[in-house]
């Protein structure tokens, strides 16, 4: 089933929206390559998105995971923090300890004027992470 990158990282974005987990659910159909889309707080039909009644069935329908299974949280943030921001990464470790970590890290990255770095970084390991997602699940990106 062909689907473009860029649908696979709007659903995974989806599927990541702040919240608890579960609250924010996408779906790929491994016949068709469809999408479809869950919340908890909006009913399917406000996101123009039937879903189909089998929707837990794991053989036809694959859940785009959370960014924690492809460790795109918190050693992510360690691992730039320690190949950018060396001096501070005992912080960043600390911060990672306790609540509002994300919102400190951020704080420092513009102390430091490493947000744009950050990005870019995040932005690259989120699509690597995500290739190699789609590949061990036999998705083939195209585009």
């Amino acid at each position: 089933m062909p689907v473009s990158f860029e649908d696979i990282l709007q659903a995974f974005e989806f599927a990541n929206t702040s919240g608890d987990m579960g609250e924010f659910r996408a779906f790929v159909c491994r016949q068709t390559g469809n999408f479809y889309y869950q919340t908890d707080f909006l009913d399917s039909m406000e996101l123009n998105d039937e879903l189909p009644d089998d929707i837990d069935d794991e053989e036809k329908y694959l859940a785009l995971p959370d960014k924690r299974e492809l460790d795109l949280g918190k050693p992510l943030v360690l691992a730039f923090a320690g190949e950018y921001l060396p001096d501070d990464f005992d912080d960043v470790r600390y911060f990672f300890n306790k609540r509002g970590a994300y919102s400190k890290f951020k704080a420092l990255l513009a102390r430091r004027g490493a947000i744009d770095r950050w990005h870019a970084f995040e932005a690259k390991a989120t699509e690597q992470a995500l290739r190699d997602w789609c590949a061990l699940n036999e998705i083939e990106i195209v585009g």
